[in-house]
């Protein structure tokens, strides 16, 4: 009779504790970060391909610290310009060639925390450009911008600029032409307040209501929208159609999550979505593509869209959004500076 008991016992023991093992991984894998489906080569949409190799990455475009930027398409303003720049033309009395003028140019391209650059015209074409080596110039030019992110150009940086052109002027016999300092800050003050008022950097926070997701799961549902991996870890981009014009949107989220030894296991519970509204063309439609962009992913990865305070966005409220931001198209335009243009990209950077 005890050993039928003992027995009994067991097997009740065993299957509670299997029914517990049971529960626990059930639970496990419910709280696990969701992770990528495994699909076929020939089901994966165009530009997830690319994102998952790692061929096709956000485009280079280095302005900040004054390095040669990627060629960018023709604009009819994508040198010096009166509008954002102070310009001091240098007299010379013969031309110079291209390589003399190269070996001349200053090793920074900065003047404090503005853009510094040196002009000339070409002997040949007549269009004003960066000096090249095997060209001739019949006339320079220097320039430093009046305004970018960081503020305006002040009285120490004029000053920089003065120096740094004179000692370009000198090596090429030149005789620089300087405008008064004093007009030039009160110019750049000017268009970094318009600047300052007209700079719109938005922003969704696309939250998780459930399961958190792995940042493989978060690259694959991002890639099927066109979204490539970005220069940084925890960045995706929705690069433009047009070769060297910065991206549309950013999509980003822990760098630590897309560092770790087994991302798999990393939970992301949240991740941003983002458009730098001065830099992409008002053709693309970036607003329009962000709403879009937010709705599916929040779709298809049970999220929630909501602003930095975590509240919900209603389809009301992105309404007005858009409704602004075409006002502030139509502003940019009127003042020459219009979104995506060369000389908004360089003001608001």
């Amino acid at each position: 009779m005890s050993s039928t008991l003992q027995i009994g016992l067991a097997v009740a023991g065993g299957v509670v504790l299997a029914a517990i093992v049971a529960h626990s991984a059930w639970s496990s894998r419910r709280n696990a970060p969701r992770r990528p489906d495994p699909e076929p080569a020939d089901s994966v949409a165009p530009a997830l391909a690319p994102a998952l190799d790692g061929e096709r990455r956000e485009p280079g475009f280095d302005d900040a610290l004054g390095a040669l930027p990627m060629p960018l398409p023709a604009d009819r303003r994508s040198g010096l310009d009166p509008l954002i720049d102070v310009i001091a033309p240098i007299a010379i009395d013969t031309p110079v060639s291209g390589d003399a003028a190269l070996a001349a140019t200053p090793s920074t391209r900065r003047v404090g925390s503005k853009p510094f650059a040196l002009e000339g015209r070409n002997s040949t074409t007549q269009v004003w450009e960066t000096p090249v080596a095997g060209q001739r110039y019949d006339a320079l030019q220097a320039g430093v911008q009046l305004a970018n992110r960081t503020g305006a150009l002040n009285e120490i940086e004029f000053s920089e600029f003065v120096m740094k052109a004179q000692g370009f002027a000198d090596a090429m016999n030149g005789a620089p032409e300087f405008p008064d300092m004093r007009e030039e800050v009160a110019r750049a003050r000017e268009l970094d307040q318009f600047a300052s008022s007209h700079d719109a950097q938005l922003s969704f926070t696309l939250r998780a209501v459930n399961a958190a997701w792995s940042p493989g799961y978060l690259h694959q549902n991002a890639a099927r929208l066109g979204f490539v991996a970005g220069l940084i870890p925890g960045r995706m981009v929705l690069p433009s159609a047009t070769p060297g014009m910065p991206p549309i949107l950013g999509l980003s989220f822990d760098a630590q999550a897309a560092l770790a030894e087994d991302p798999d296991q990393s939970a992301l519970r949240s991740v941003t979505l983002t458009l730098d509204v001065p830099q992409v063309e008002r053709a693309e439609q970036p607003f329009v593509r962000m709403r879009e962009a937010a709705a599916a992913l929040a779709q298809a990865m049970d999220g929630v869209v909501t602003d930095d305070a975590a509240r919900p966005l209603a389809r009301e409220a992105m309404d007005v959004i858009g409704s602004e931001l075409e006002q502030l198209y139509d502003t940019l335009d009127a003042r020459d500076l219009s979104a995506g243009s060369a000389l908004a990209r360089r003001l608001f950077s």
